[in-house]
């Protein structure tokens, strides 16, 4: 047996998410259907994020356990050949046998686009939020900045978390702005279930002055999720990077 370290990038746009479900396609589907073909036999891939429907990845990662012995580079072009185009592998590589791709893990850098412009540009309609009001960045920037530490991110957990404990440490929370694309950056330990999306959103609620940006401060000290925004949609997200120690 082996242990594969599978580096995945995708479109999120038309799939369930990363966890195979009993309807539609999903990403972890796709792909122990495609190991399946060279193992001759079920393959079961561990992901290191369950990416929702709508969510894309530059570098999701996943593992799995196979007896083939295709080289790997050989195994990269192979598996893409019966991928779809908005799917693909960008790399594998053999590592040690106690390796999981989600359990392995010591952090994540999450990604969240918005197209802050009058008009919406319609060759990324499928992968940013877009709100044509006015946003206060420089207020997003000093909310932002508050999350970076060890905290209670209970006010930004939906429901349905398998998680017993609500403790992240972020390590960075950051804005930039290109000509009305505001894109935000999170990098930590962990997240919960949504817990982006849902800091986006009251991110997002501060830009628009409906709340102030020291308001972050409360929520991450005993806050609940209906003390905080909106969940933000799942276009404007994307999976950046697993790292590993």
């Amino acid at each position: 047996m082996r242990t594969l370290k599978i580096t995945l990038a995708y479109d999120g746009t038309r799939f369930v998410g990363w966890q195979r479900q009993a309807d539609g396609e999903s990403v972890q589907g796709l792909l122990e259907d495609a190991l399946a073909r060279f193992e001759g036999g079920p393959v079961t891939a561990h992901g290191a994020g369950r990416t929702d429907a709508g969510v894309h990845a530059l570098g999701q990662v996943a593992s799995a356990r196979v007896t083939f012995t295709h080289e790997t580079r050989t195994l990269t072009r192979a598996l893409n050949a019966h991928l779809p185009a908005d799917l693909r592998v960008v790399s594998v590589e053999d590592v040690d046998e106690g390796f999981h791709a989600r359990f392995s893990a010591s952090g994540k850098t999450y990604r969240y686009q918005i197209r802050n412009t009058p008009v919406a540009d319609p060759f990324d309609r499928a992968f940013v939020w877009h709100l044509p009001e006015p946003l206060s960045l420089g207020a997003m920037t000093r909310a932002a900045a508050l999350l970076v530490g060890t905290h209670d991110f209970n006010a930004f957990r939906s429901a349905g978390s398998e998680v017993s404990s609500p403790v992240r440490t972020v390590t960075r929370s950051e804005w930039r702005n290109n000509a009305g694309l505001l894109t935000y950056e999170i990098s930590g330990d962990g997240f919960l279930r949504h817990m982006v999306r849902a800091i986006v959103g009251t991110l997002v609620e501060v830009g628009r002055d409906w709340r102030r940006p020291e308001e972050i401060s409360a929520l991450l000290t005993g806050g609940t999720r209906a003390d905080a925004g909106a969940t933000a949609p799942p276009l404007g997200l994307f999976l950046v990077s697993v790292d590993y120690d």
